[in-house]
């Protein structure tokens, strides 16, 4: 069974200042997900899945959805704030989404094989889809816990326009599984040294070489049993209750159960090297970087 490819959009863009899903950036008005798209398609993904907020929705089957219909298969489905367990409520005042792995729920009822997540606003290039499509590929049919994570050093990441977030990660070096993951809210450069400002307002410096995601993981199904349960663990929490911007990161799932030992997760080395645009001013490079990838003859004018 092909994978599914399953494309996170349902962000603010707030650091950005608009909808930068639909920004158009490439030579012919591409956005960053007809580059991911295109090459997923090309790794032989076969259905794509987005998760959106509802109010863009619209606009977004016009503008992207219609595009791709007669291209691959493709689904929507919606990420709510008060899309909740029963017995759980919004906590008053609370306006944040719940985080990438809330979202990432969004799509239990539609996705029902392997599948990888990924932002739909960051450049990922063709080998990281080209190792996580043949890793989801070759599971044998009805694997559990058998995950993976497209790693990138931590260096290769970041934006000369401020402070990003990214799962910092340790690894068994002969393994090459992940033993260790933690969604750093800001991270940056310093005087020369990648530091990222931890849980008692520190900067801790790591190795350029630091692996981090970039949120582009491989997951089976039984992800979203998984996230069911511990969601609830996390809304029960006092401390998330207190925390009006509390959010169930992806990386927060995936630690906790390598550390129950109900899954592993594979870091999966790759040649590509990542860029995006957290930030307005990461987007002139952006759209140089595009153009000369399409000068290099690596896509074509039109693809869709």
């Amino acid at each position: 069974m092909k994978p599914t490819l399953f494309l996170l959009a349902a962000g603010m863009g707030s650091r950005y200042g608009g909808l930068k899903q639909l920004d158009t950036l490439g030579p012919q008005g591409q956005s960053i997900m007809d580059y991911s798209i295109y090459d997923a398609i090309k790794a032989g993904f076969g259905k794509i899945v987005w998760v959106i907020r509802r109010d863009f929705e619209q606009q977004f089957r016009e503008q992207i959805l219609a595009k791709y219909e007669g291209h691959v298969p493709c689904e929507l489905c919606f990420q709510a704030l008060d899309a909740l367990p029963e017995g759980f409520t919004v906590p008053e005042g609370r306006e944040k989404p719940w985080g990438t792995n809330h979202a990432v729920l969004m799509g239990k009822d539609v996705i029902k094989e392997p599948f990888a997540v990924l932002n739909c606003d960051d450049f990922y290039d063709r080998d990281a889809f080209m190792v996580l499509g043949k890793f989801l590929s070759e599971l044998p049919e009805g694997s559990t816990g058998r995950y993976a994570m497209v790693g990138f050093s931590v260096s290769n990441t970041l934006s000369d326009s401020g402070t990003v977030s990214r799962g910092i990660c340790a690894t068994n070096e002969e393994t090459h599984m992940l033993t260790d993951v933690v969604e750093r809210t800001k991270i940056e450069r310093h005087n020369g040294e990648v530091q990222y400002l931890d849980e008692n307002d520190q900067w801790v410096t790591i190795p350029d070489n630091t692996p981090c995601s970039m949120n582009f993981w491989g997951f089976t199904p039984d992800y979203f049993q998984h996230s069911e349960e511990y969601f609830k663990v996390f809304l029960s929490d006092p401390k998330n209750q207190a925390n009006l911007k509390s959010e169930f990161f992806i990386p927060l799932m995936v630690d906790t159960l390598i550390k129950q030992g109900k899954a592993t997760c594979e870091v999966l080395p790759t040649t590509s090297k990542w860029f995006g645009v957290t930030y307005p001013e990461d987007r002139p490079g952006t759209v140089e970087k595009l153009a000369a990838l399409h000068a290099a003859g690596q896509y074509p004018d039109q693809m869709f």
